[in-house]
């Protein structure tokens, strides 16, 4: 029985705690990660449509947002966060402490390393930002590898940092609560890499108030061409292959409205969308300008309203994920690798 040597070669008791182990870590995690629900509208997470994303998966909760991790792309799929007035304000009082860190809640064989974006030309991006972050514990988890993706230097320092201000002025100036999703986005066949980490070629972010029934995405190359788009919640969900805010209702998943490209633009955008324009754009950030505050993105308080059917698509992405790693496992001690 030449498939099963290699098996018989370690003791049944390893490999059965090795089962154990693997399993429990995935169980451990997604029991932690329920108590990141409220930074999800509705508690309803994010829903994988392309089963290819969901191999090596790992919903992390953190300090504050929520990331799923693809042990595939090593970077996060998408980083979840709930923006509230109060929030940024305490975010404001602290100033950032860099503290770029290894996930060791993620097995080492599907963990980003420090030395993966070790010399590579990219910068280590956050999709959570540092600059959302109200507490020290917040701003820790923020340095996690696990909420980080390549991005090129001008995407990250100006073009992205732009719009995570601009996020963060119309939270603010309009003293409403906001979900916001950001993320990679995968979209050509030949993809680069910086060690065993995945280059996305776009990254996004998705806004949504659902105070005013409103929202939108930003969708980025990630290039030095300084290019950004504006486009609606559901052409963003068709081209990524996922779906964002399961709960939104679909008529606001359709319209575009105006975002600011800068937290200087946040005012007119606002005036816009009360006078009923819905008209995104596509600018550089030179159009935008470079004008910074110095800060980025987290925080968390929240509130959860599950439904049954997000709960059931939740325990059911968790069982896919567990039986997934038992597979993968097992085959790598049939080929003698274990």
């Amino acid at each position: 029985m030449p498939y099963f040597s290699s098996i018989q070669k370690k003791p049944l008791v390893q490999v059965m705690l090795m089962l154990f182990l693997l399993g429990f870590i995935k169980v451990a995690n997604a029991q932690e990660f329920a108590a990141c629900r409220e930074q999800f509208y509705r508690g309803s997470t994010p829903e994988l449509e392309k089963t290819a994303l969901k191999r090596a998966s790992y919903p992390l909760c953190f300090n504050g947002f929520a990331v799923l991790y693809s042990g595939v792309s090593y970077t996060p799929l998408w980083s979840a966060e709930y923006l509230t007035p109060q929030r940024l304000k305490q975010a404001k009082t602290l100033n950032r402490k860099n503290d770029f860190h290894e996930e060791e809640r993620v097995p080492d064989r599907y963990r980003s390393h420090l030395s993966d974006y070790a010399r590579s030309g990219y910068d280590r991006g956050h999709m959570s930002p540092n600059g959302d972050m109200a507490t020290r514990a917040q701003q820790h988890d923020s340095f996690s590898l696990a909420n980080m993706v390549p991005q090129s230097p001008k995407n990250n320092q100006e073009v992205w940092r732009n719009l995570e201000e601009a996020t963060r002025a119309l939270v603010s100036k309009q003293q409403k609560p906001a979900y916001v999703i950001t993320g990679p986005a995968f979209l050509s066949g030949e993809l680069k890499q910086v060690g065993r980490v995945l280059v996305p070629t776009h990254v996004y972010k998705v806004v949504y108030f659902p105070d005013l029934g409103i929202a939108s995405a930003y969708f980025a190359p990630n290039n030095e061409s300084g290019e950004v788009n504006v486009v609606s919640v559901q052409e963003l969900e068709e081209t990524v292959g996922i779906n964002l805010v399961p709960e939104m209702p679909a008529s606001i998943k359709a319209k575009r409205i105006m975002l600011p490209l800068n937290a200087q633009q946040a005012g007119k955008s606002i005036q816009s969308w009360g006078s009923g324009t819905s008209t995104g754009h596509t600018k550089s950030s030179d159009d935008a300008g470079t004008s910074h505050d110095g800060y980025s993105n987290h925080g968390s308080t929240g509130h959860s309203n599950s439904h049954k059917n997000s709960e059931h698509s939740w325990i059911s992405a968790i069982i896919d994920m567990i039986k997934q790693q038992l597979l993968d496992l097992l085959a790598s001690l049939l080929r003698g690798k274990g």
